[in-house]
């Protein structure tokens, strides 16, 4: 059995780490290389560092976090926000970076991850995916969810499955799958969501969106075939650690690494 990995997700804006609920109101939670260090000493298996601002003015920051990350982490870390090109995926790679995430500038020229996949193999390329449940979808036969880019603003009109399917056929290794809907809620990962794409794709999902309790952590291991969870407002806010995490889940069967 393949054990699964609990990912820290870290969402920044200025150099600072931030959480807001349905990618609203957001709060200001503290210093992103300080929280990577203390969660990679918790255990968590994966840091994905999430720029939503991805804005130029930022990417100086982010590089500069990027950098002080690799020198004192002994996990692998992901990046993601403001990659447009391969020169952008380049200079977080040679900062340090394992992964390079992408999702509005992968909507909006698809061939971007077969040139990344190209450059650095398949393994380092990561999709993120902002999908939202579509209100005219009355019920589970016609049930869809849109991919949004920009920060979840704007609906780019596909369906979330079906750019998941044509991204890993391009040259996406492993997809982040976050709700819009359930993201920072605590109201628990959209299963659904996560289990139609599981079901389309060869590559590794990690589950994202809505963790709030250690029995919904478990939950979307043992009811989806994903391979991870990211978690985040639930490590900010002090209501779990990793380890708790991880000793949950274990209780559950759930088969996590170590």
């Amino acid at each position: 059995m393949q054990a699964k990995r609990i990912i820290a997700a870290l969402d920044m804006d200025e150099g600072r780490v931030v959480k807001g609920v349905k990618f609203e109101d957001i709060k200001d939670i503290g210093d992103p290389v300080e929280l990577a260090r203390k969660y990679n000493a918790d255990g968590a298996d994966e840091i994905a560092f999430l720029d939503i601002g991805a804005s130029v003015k930022n990417r100086a920051a982010l590089l500069d976090v990027i950098s002080k990350a690799a020198a004192s982490l002994d996990i692998p870390f992901s990046v993601a926000g403001g990659i447009r090109t391969l020169d952008d995926m380049h200079a977080i790679m040679n900062a340090g970076a394992k992964k390079a995430a992408v999702c509005s500038s992968a909507l909006q020229r698809p061939q971007l991850l077969a040139e990344m996949a190209g450059a650095y193999g398949k393994e380092s390329v990561l999709l993120s995916i902002d999908a939202k449940r579509m209100a005219d979808s009355a019920n589970a036969d016609e049930l869809r969810w849109n991919a949004f880019s920009h920060g979840g603003k704007t609906d780019s009109g596909l369906d979330a499955v079906e750019w998941a399917i044509k991204a890993v056929e391009l040259g996406a290794g492993e997809i982040m799958l976050n709700s819009i809907d359930a993201d920072g809620t605590g109201e628990g990962y959209d299963i659904e969501l996560i289990r139609r794409v599981t079901n389309a794709v060869s590559v590794p999902v990690i589950a994202s969106g809505g963790a709030g309790t250690l029995e919904q952590i478990a939950a979307v291991l043992l009811n989806t075939n994903a391979d991870a969870a990211l978690v985040a407002s639930i490590l900010h806010f002090g209501k779990a650690t990793i380890k708790e995490i991880k000793d949950f889940a274990e209780s559950k069967c759930v088969c996590v690494r170590r």
